[in-house]
């Protein structure tokens, strides 16, 4: 089967849907990168349904040529975020995809817009070494923020300890310079600390754009072959 398939994933006996991408030509015979994509705020719910609507799941249905790999799509519940069981149950729903689709753990990535780009630094802070590259839009470290969804990852103190902990990540980062919801400031400071420790980051920031960077983050062609180039 290809496609969107749904799957669940099962931790601590509370059941989290989850959805995979298997592009059209899956062979199983070889290996697949995987990618780890965690959604926004907006996206929360229960359904498995609602993380599929923006976000690299609408570039795959635009483009699906430019995205051959196994993309693992959690949803995190209401009211919830990328940290404690939902962040588990990601890992988990990546652990169980990876096995069922012959993912090369060497090649596997993470990203996440908005909430989900918080929760891909505090995964990427948790599983050394586990992601072969990050894309983190509109994301950031500190709660500095109209919005009460994302929350300060336990691991993280300042931008300087972050980019030492994940010097060594090639990282893709992205904004809208107008951004009202996550500020700008925050992928500045962090790409900044990034590129103090020598990191191979790289960074985008969209003149006139606001929080919705994802649209045209996703929709970068040069974006995906650099990705599916790591680890070089």
């Amino acid at each position: 089967m290809t496609g969107f398939l749904d799957r669940t994933a099962v931790v601590n006996d509370h059941a989290y849907p989850y959805v995979v991408y298997v592009p059209r030509d899956f062979d199983a015979a070889r290996a697949w990168p995987v990618i780890l994509a965690l959604h926004g705020a907006g996206e929360r719910g229960t359904d498995g349904v609602r993380q599929l609507q923006i976000g690299i799941a609408a570039a795959i249905r635009a483009h699906p040529e430019r995205v051959p790999a196994i993309v693992v799509f959690p949803q995190a519940p209401e009211g919830t975020n990328w940290l404690g069981e939902p962040a588990d149950a990601a890992m988990a729903a990546l652990d169980e995809a990876t096995r069922e689709f012959h993912g090369d753990p060497e090649r596997v990535y993470a990203t996440g817009l908005s909430m989900g780009g918080y929760g891909t630094i505090h995964l990427a802070l948790a599983h050394p070494r586990r992601f072969a590259a990050l894309v983190i839009v509109c994301g950031g470290l500190f709660v500095r923020v109209k919005t009460t969804a994302v929350r300060q990852s336990p691991l993280v103190t300042s931008y300087e300890q972050v980019a030492k902990a994940l010097r060594d990540t090639p990282a893709w980062l992205f904004h809208g310079a107008d951004d009202d919801t996550v500020p700008v400031a925050e992928s500045r400071a962090l790409v900044a600390a990034l590129r103090a420790e020598g990191a191979p980051v790289r960074y985008t920031e969209y003149a006139g754009v606001g929080h919705a960077s994802w649209t045209r983050a996703y929709d970068e062609a040069a974006l995906w072959e650099w990705l599916f180039a790591r680890p070089c």
